[in-house]
């Protein structure tokens, strides 16, 4: 039998935040450098982003999230409105956001989107650093 939308969406995360932390240690990165937030949906994410991003105390930031398709359009617009946020505030404030809301068969991209991130971090520590 399915899930419902409201059982499966907290398994879904569950377990994509889990790898996400399974890589954040296998990349060494420290407990205490990572703060998790949790948030009502996926069109709250940009928001909570930009606070984060306001304060100027993190590196990067990784958007980890689902989106389940359902019978209406509605899955469309909450998915490109939370992608098209989550790209305002890393280029509104020049900090790598690695993004991903995406469903169990996919469930090593929050492993993914940590790489990522931690990537685009070194590359702007890097670049600051030639700049000096």
């Amino acid at each position: 039998y399915p899930l419902s939308t409201a059982i499966a969406r907290p398994l879904i995360v569950a377990k994509l935040v889990e790898r996400a932390n399974q890589e954040l240690a296998r990349l060494g990165v420290r407990d205490e450098d990572v703060t998790h937030l949790s948030v009502a949906g996926a069109l709250e994410i940009p928001l909570a982003l930009q606070w984060m991003a306001q304060s100027g105390r993190y590196d990067a930031l990784v958007a980890i999230g689902a989106v389940i398709r359902g019978d209406t359009y509605h899955f469309e617009v909450v998915s490109n409105e939370s992608a098209r946020g989550v790209m305002d505030v890393a280029l509104e404030f020049g900090v790598p956001v690695a993004n991903e809301a995406q469903a169990l068969a996919r469930i090593d991209k929050g492993g993914e989107a940590i790489r990522v991130a931690i990537e685009m971090a070194r590359l702007r520590a890097g670049l600051q650093e030639q700049q000096r």
